[in-house]
């Protein structure tokens, strides 16, 4: 069997990977261990969250499924951050973890160029360190053009529970055993980290009399720009807040030998996430606290599983039910599952380029937790990258690199290729230097060309957009050639510069009636205008230097009086430009200034 495009790993970069390649027109094969648990949510059920949503709706900007497939399966929808700036805002669902997987293998078994395979990659295809296809665990060879990994945390996987250690993936899946090995063997550093899921409650055994109701938004959203309300805001499920106690912190104090994060128990030689962590680590690292929140969210409609947000633990099962029952209308709760922490293979994301192919094998691409990050939309929108960029590499054609400016998903990608990183990653409003521009209200007018330039966005939506970015422009003509009489001839672009005054207040003085989805965007224009041209300049200044290209074949020994751990980060990183050089930790600016004069003379014998 021969394809264009193999996608191992059915998980959220999987998924996005191989609808990309298939609608951009190039046979497609995805193989997942188990087909029933394509797009599965193994830990929290929700899409989008702080900085996360805005990725979402970047990933429908650009032609991808991921906001698609929330808007048809959620059960909950709030926008995050709404009192707050609109750099800030995103948006955050619980989505329903039975609907949304089903929603998604739909669509995939319907798209035309791709093909599902249950099996097991245990190895690739090399030819003169360029891949040309996989093998399986039954020995059968299926050939490709490209390969793309998106193993989620399955390589190596162990579970850890107090002193018991499993092999197994999450959902007691079977863990790949081999390939990260055989990944060592063709010269990748992988590196060892952890995560980890809290317990599942009975709905029906907690006491909510004791809890404080946290509901959805009481107007709809959708993270797709294309999409209709699937949803009644009115009926929305509910989640619910509550504290651990300090009876919880008791609990935990006296039975840290016992955890298998804490206990020295396996010498656990990975690292867990630092912006997820378990409770364990938030009661050792912020001791002065007595309590910490948490939540109680719904899994779904369809069954009784309510997940603790923020509980998870590697403690035994006997210390979970301790811990459970000190909560606040836990006290009687039925734990369904109970936690576990998972440890797993990944590799260095410095071996890669910016266009998430590694920089050893040719025509290998990685996409999702192989690379070092945390949570499904990390992992969705690099498998949407890997995707397009795979195609692009057959094509001949130059990758699609979105820059810090443009997108948080370059700021993701951007930060893992230059600074790498030996914890699982999360993104954060603040890892964006210029989150005033990556807003949730504009990821169409940012990166919506970009899609269509590349396939996957239809004529007849791209003209939708040129419409909105029209209408956009019309109105922001009317606002500036109209003036209120009542206020002394000043412009309506100028009154709405003013922060207590709306545009909805003047919706009447204009010459149609517009989406209001098109006059937020005018709104949030015009009364940030000078911070948005203020940042702007900022990202013009640094675009300069990611204009200034390094050789590919530069030889950093040859360069005199740089620092030794400069050099060694620049040999390891190999930058593109020196504006990715200045992001590498260990490059000091009087190293780039040395790196600057070589390249003058470099360019000069050249």
């Amino acid at each position: 069997m021969k394809y264009k495009i193999i996608v191992v790993g059915g998980g959220h970069a999987g998924c996005e990977a191989a609808l990309a390649s298939a609608r951009m027109g190039y046979k497609t094969l995805l193989i997942t261990s188990n087909i029933k648990n394509i797009a599965n949510m193994p830990c929290n059920p929700s899409i989008g969250g702080s900085a996360k949503g805005i990725v979402v709706r970047e990933i429908d900007a650009l032609g991808g499924e991921m906001g698609k497939c929330a808007d048809k399966t959620l059960i909950q929808m709030k926008m995050l951050n709404s009192k707050k700036g609109p750099a800030v805002r995103s948006l955050r669902s619980q989505v329903d973890k039975i609907t949304y997987p089903k929603e998604m293998i739909k669509t995939l078994k319907n798209q035309k160029n791709l093909e599902l395979l249950e099996e097991m990659v245990e190895d690739l295809i090399i030819k003169e360190n360029k891949v040309s296809g996989v093998i399986l665990s039954n020995n059968e060879e299926i050939i490709s053009e490209v390969v793309i990994l998106t193993t989620g945390t399955y390589l190596k996987s162990e579970i850890l529970v107090g002193d018991t250690r499993t092999s197994s993936g999450p959902l007691d899946e079977k863990p790949s055993l081999y390939l990260s090995d055989n990944l060592k063997k063709y010269g990748f550093e992988i590196l060892r980290l952890k995560t980890g899921t809290p317990q599942r409650i009975s709905k029906s055994s907690i006491d909510f009399s004791k809890t404080k109701l946290e509901p959805g938004d009481n107007k709809s959203y959708t993270f797709s720009f294309d999409n209709k309300v699937f949803y009644d805001y009115k009926n929305q499920e509910p989640c619910y807040l509550i504290y651990t106690t300090e009876l919880t912190k008791k609990i935990i104090l006296e039975n840290l030998n016992k955890s298998s994060m804490y206990g020295g128990i396996h010498d656990l030689k990975s690292v867990g996430p630092r912006y997820c962590p378990s409770i364990e680590d938030k009661i050792v690292r912020f001791k002065d606290k007595d309590t910490h929140q948490l939540f109680l969210e719904p899994e779904s409609k369809y069954y009784e599983d309510v997940y603790i947000q923020g509980f998870s633990t590697s403690m035994p099962r006997d210390v979970q039910d301790k811990m459970v029952k000190s909560l606040p209308g836990l006290e009687n709760a039925e734990i369904l599952k109970y936690a576990y922490a998972i440890e797993y293979d990944a590799i260095v994301p410095t071996q890669l380029k910016s266009s998430l192919e590694t920089k050893i094998i040719e025509n290998l691409f990685t996409a999702g937790q192989i690379n070092g990050t945390s949570g499904y939309e990390e992992a969705a929108c690099q498998g949407l990258i890997a995707g397009i960029n795979a195609v692009l590499k057959i094509k001949g054609k130059e990758p699609l690199v979105l820059k810090r400016n443009e997108a948080y998903i370059g700021v993701l990608i951007d930060d893992l290729v230059t600074k790498g990183t030996y914890e699982p990653y999360r993104l954060l409003t603040s890892r964006a230097e210029y989150r005033l521009l990556l807003r949730h209200d504009n990821a169409d007018l940012r990166l919506r060309e970009y899609g269509y330039n590349v396939g996957l966005i239809n004529k007849r939506i791209y003209n939708k957009f040129i419409n909105k970015k029209e209408s956009i422009e019309q109105i922001l003509e009317i606002l500036k050639n109209n003036k209120l009489k009542e206020q002394k001839n000043i412009t309506l672009y100028n009154y709405l510069k003013r922060p207590e005054n709306s545009i909805f207040d003047i919706e009447t003085k204009l010459s149609k009636k517009y989406d209001r989805e098109i006059l937020e965007q005018v709104e949030i224009f015009i009364k940030y205008e000078g911070y948005i041209n203020k940042t702007i300049k900022e990202a013009e200044k640094m675009l300069k230097l990611e204009y200034k290209k390094i050789p590919e074949d530069i030889d950093y020994n040859n360069i005199k009086n740089i620092a030794s751990e400069a050099r060694q980060k620049l040999n390891k990183v190999r930058p593109t430009s020196i504006g990715q050089a200045m992001r590498i930790s260990g490059v000091n600016p009087s190293d780039i200034s040395i790196l600057t004069v070589y390249m003058r003379r470099y360019f000069k014998d050249e």
